[in-house]
Order: structure tokens, then C-alpha cells, then sequence
């Protein structure tokens, strides 16, 4: 091996990590039989390389095995006759000592793999140094904190790049994942594939919240989309229970924990309305703190019964998309997390400069953004959305998916599309004057038909049926709940 060795110039103390034995073993067994490079292709760029004249030599390699040519001393020799570098190291019979000396194709994966590690070791050496570099440097234009959320970026960015490429699965697999997942569902007691809503007719149209599916939750302002979100994060979260699931993983076998970015309310105005609902004290009380005793004990009970829920909830203001995977990712590994919820989309940025710009182009950013952390983390992840204000115009204020703000992509992007809607919210702004007793008459009856329902719509379900499902509402407790349904005997379960 010496002999075909690179000759490094004057090296520092405290060299790079790096193998050039490894490189030129791989380099070998891929000139000599090509087909390695298709084992090894996912792993390993040419960037991971060292030497930058093997960096070249994998990166014409590369080049002609892809275009089905093959790729040999004879055929590279061509590609690298004026090749300063090579010509150091002895021109293209380099090459040909390459090739000689490969000992084995079937070991191609390890030193790729080793390349690979080493490579990542010299990206974190170079990013400690970077960031001692800029923390050095006292510069008005880079705060501190700045400097941080960059490094962390950076270095989220770096271990993505480890993840192995799914690629291709055999239809067996694929039907093994698709069979345990109806399994979870008949194990359940049927009807239900995802996690509970807490909410019995809308789990029963959606079948509960699935894994890997990006949920849009829209309405217009004042309709209840936060409030929706708050019950089903606080239903989640308080059924959690962890034990041993059907695949034989540890994890949640009911319920869930939940991470909740709040880029609207604080932390504490959402956590005074999850309290709001689970103490059944008027939130409008709990913000002026003019409670009787009996509320405030009450209040502080559900406080201390909520203390184990596994909600987790950040208030950090216009985040970047890249830092809600981020951190989704951290809670993940810390936490453990099985349903992320976003209010509201609109509120987070992209993370391209060049996209404040196109407003469409950085939502559409984001849309994907979210549907790749649901794929990646395998989890639900419902995201808050505005109405434009054309519902306003019609008649008929029920909202559709054209009404979706920026909706191209969203709707595109999106599993589910569901919309918050209230009758009585637009009904109370109707009421006729006090002297016109018929019109007065007909708008209490309309009153009385619509008070305390509420109506999630879902115009958009890629694995179920569309339609409305119909919920009450406690404006007071800003709660969700089940709509009793005097027509229905006790026991029948709807189906």
C-alpha cells in the first residue's frame, strides 16, 4: 500500500481526521467492478473525500457509472491526463495501482462508511472552529443569540445528513406496515387507525389522527381554531399512557405527548385556557382573577391534576421553519413526542432570505416543510391556517378550500383539510331591532337552532370521506365536546 500512498505536504500538528488507505481501497474496488457503486452511492459524495484528486477520481467515476458507461483506469485516464494533482502522484498509472491493489469488493461498505465518519469528524471540527471564530469576533451586525440558533442549525443540518435513504421497499413490507396498522385499528375496538381526538363523530370521520399526516385546521378569526386545537392537545395529552405497542416498541399505547408551537398566544394565555376547560371556570374570570373560591379551588385542583400532562408548548415568536423541525427534533429524542401542532401557519417564516419576497413561494416553503417533519418524525402534525376575508361576501359563510389563504400549496401539501365554522357568531351580529317583533321573533328561533354547535368541515381528506361533523361549544369554558344526540338510543355506536 505504501507505495500508492498520497505524499501530503508540510501537515500541521493537528492534522485532519482522515484514512487515505480507506479512500484508495474504495476507490480500487469501484474501478474494478462498478456495481459497488450502487451499494455505497447513498453514503458517500464526493465531498467525504480527503484527497482532493480522490475526490475527483470518485466524482468522474460517479459521473459515467450513472450514464450506465463504464468506469476503469482506461476509460478515467482521459478525464485526468491534465490533472495536476494525479500528475504528483504518478498520472494516470495512479490509476492502474488503484485497481492492483483493491484486496475485496465485499468490504466497499465499511471503508465507505469510514469515509463518511471521518468526513462528518472534519465538518464538526470545522464548525467548532467557525463558531469559536464568529464568538470571538465582537460584531454589532451578530448577537450572541443569533449565533447560537445558527450553530444550531448547523449542526441539525449535519446530523440529517446521516440519515440513510429509505429508497425502494418490497410490496411484502409494505403490506406488513399497512396489516399491523389495521391490526392497531381492530385492537382498538375498530374504527380507529390514529391516535383519539377526544372528540367521538370527528375520530369517527377521521378515523383518529394518523401518523405522517400534515392536518390544516383553518378558520376565520373569532371561529375557534385555537380553541379547537387547545381540546385535542389537552384530550391527547391527558389520555397518554406508555407501555409496550403492538410492534413491541416502547411508546405511547393511548394518548400521546404533544408539543404545541403557540406563535400567537403566550405560553401562560394557552395554559389559562386548557385550565379554563378542565375546571370549567369562565376564561374571561381566570384572566381578570375575579373568581369565587369555590371557582379558584377548582382552578388551582385542575392545575395540579394537569402538572403530569405531557404537553409541551413553546411561545417563540416568528419562527423559522427550519427551527420548528429543530426542535420538534430535540423534544422528540428528550421527550419523546407524538403530535405536533402549529398556530398558525401564517405566523412562521421560511427560511430562504430570497422568499419574504414571493409570499406564495415561502408558504409553499413551509406547507412542505411541515408535511417533511410529519413523514420524518412519523407523526400527525396539525397546523392552524387563516381565511381569506371572501367568506365575509357570501351568503352562505361556510368556507370552502378556495378560501384558504395562499391555498395552492396548503391544499396541496395538506392530508386534511378541516374548517372551524360557527353559525351563531355570524347570527349575532344579525339581530334586528327591538320594535321589529317578527323579524325579532325569527332571528330568536334561528338563535335557538344554532346556540352552542359548532361545525369542523373537512373539504379535503386524502384517506376518507369529506363532510361535516357536528360538535358543541362552551364559549365560556372555550370548549369543544361531544354533540348529544337525542334521536340516537343509548348504545348505538353509529356505525
Amino acid at each position: 500500500m505504501n507505495e500508492i500512498t498520497a505524499v501530503k505536504s508540510a501537515e500541521t500538528e493537528d492534522t485532519l481526521p482522515h484514512n487515505i488507505e480507506a479512500e484508495q481501497q474504495l476507490l480500487g474496488a469501484i474501478l474494478t467492478n462498478n456495481d459497488v457503486y450502487d451499494r455505497i452511492a447513498s453514503l458517500v459524495k464526493s465531498e467525504h473525500f480527503y484527497d482532493p484528486v480522490h475526490a475527483r477520481i470518485f466524482e468522474i467515476a460517479a459521473a459515467r457509472i450513472q450514464k450506465n458507461a463504464l468506469a476503469s483506469p482506461v476509460t478515467l485516464k482521459a478525464f485526468l491526463e491534465d490533472d495536476a494533482g494525479l500528475k504528483e502522484l504518478g498520472g494516470p498509472a495512479y490509476l492502474v495501482r488503484l485497481a492492483g491493489a483493491a484486496i475485496s469488493a465485499f468490504a466497499a461498505r465499511d471503508y465507505a462508511q469510514m469515509i463518511y465518519d471521518l468526513a462528518v469528524r472534519r465538518e464538526l471540527i470545522g464548525l467548532g472552529r467557525d463558531i469559536s471564530a464568529k464568538a470571538a469576533k465582537v460584531d454589532l451586525s451578530s448577537e450572541p443569540r443569533e449565533q447560537i440558533t445558527e450553530a444550531e442549525q448547523r449542526l441539525y443540518k449535519l446530523g440529517e445528513q446521516g440519515v440513510a435513504e429509505r429508497g425502494f421497499q418490497s410490496f411484502l413490507k409494505a403490506v406488513t406496515e399497512a396489516v399491523n396498522s389495521a391490526n392497531a385499528a381492530y385492537q382498538r375496538g375498530g374504527g380507529l387507525a390514529g391516535i383519539s381526538t377526544g372528540l367521538i363523530d370527528l375520530d369517527k370521520k377521521l378515523g383518529g389522527l394518523h401518523e405522517s399526516d400534515l392536518i390544516i385546521l383553518a378558520g376565520r378569526p373569532s371561529m375557534g381554531k385555537t380553541s379547537l386545537a387547545t381540546n385535542i392537545a389537552f384530550n391527547v395529552a391527558k389520555a397518554y399512557r406508555r407501555g409496550r405497542k403492538t410492534d413491541g416498541q416502547e411508546g405511547a399505547v393511548d394518548g400521546g405527548v404533544v408539543g404545541f408551537f403557540s406563535l400567537e398566544m403566550s405560553a401562560e394565555q394557552l395554559a389559562a385556557r386548557i385550565l379554563s376547560e378542565a375546571s370549567e371556570v369562565p376564561s374571561e374570570k381566570i384572566r381578570r382573577g375575579d373568581m369565587e373560591e369555590f371557582e379558584f379551588r377548582k382552578f388551582v385542583d385542575a392545575a395540579k391534576e394537569l402538572e403530569s400532562c405531557p404537553l409541551y408548548i413553546d411561545d417563540t415568536p416568528a419562527l423559522p421553519i427550519s427551527q420548528v423541525a429543530a426542535r420538534a427534533r430535540r423534544l422528540k429524542r428528550t421527550h419523546g413526542l407524538d403530535v405536533l401542532m402549529i398556530d398558525y401557519l401564517q405566523l412562521l417564516k421560511g427560511s430562504s432570505k430570497g422568499s419574504e419576497a414571493n409570499r406564495v413561494q415561502e408558504v409553499s416553503e413551509i406547507t412542505q416543510g411541515l408535511k417533511a417533519i410529519a413523514k420524518e418524525l412519523n407523526i400527525p402534525v396539525i397546523a392552524l391556517s387563516q381565511l381569506s376575508r371572501q367568506v365575509e361576501s357570501r351568503e352562505d359563510k361556510r368556507p370552502q378550500l378556495s378560501d384558504l389563504r395562499e391555498s395552492g400549496s396548503i391544499e396541496q401539501d395538506a392530508d386534511v383539510v378541516m374548517f372551524v365554522f360557527r353559525e351563531e357568531y355570524y347570527r349575532e351580529r344579525e339581530k334586528p331591532a327591538d320594535h321589529e317583533l317578527e323579524k325579532m321573533a325569527a332571528w330568536q328561533d334561528m338563535m335557538s337552532k344554532c346556540h352552542g354547535k359548532a361545525e369542523v368541515i373537512i373539504g379535503k381528506q386524502r384517506h376518507g370521506p369529506i363532510g361535516t361533523v357536528e360538535l358543541s361549544f362552551e364559549g365560556r369554558f372555550t370548549r369543544f365536546g361531544n354533540l348529544e344526540k337525542h334521536w340516537e338510543p343509548r348504545g348505538d355506536e353509529g356505525f
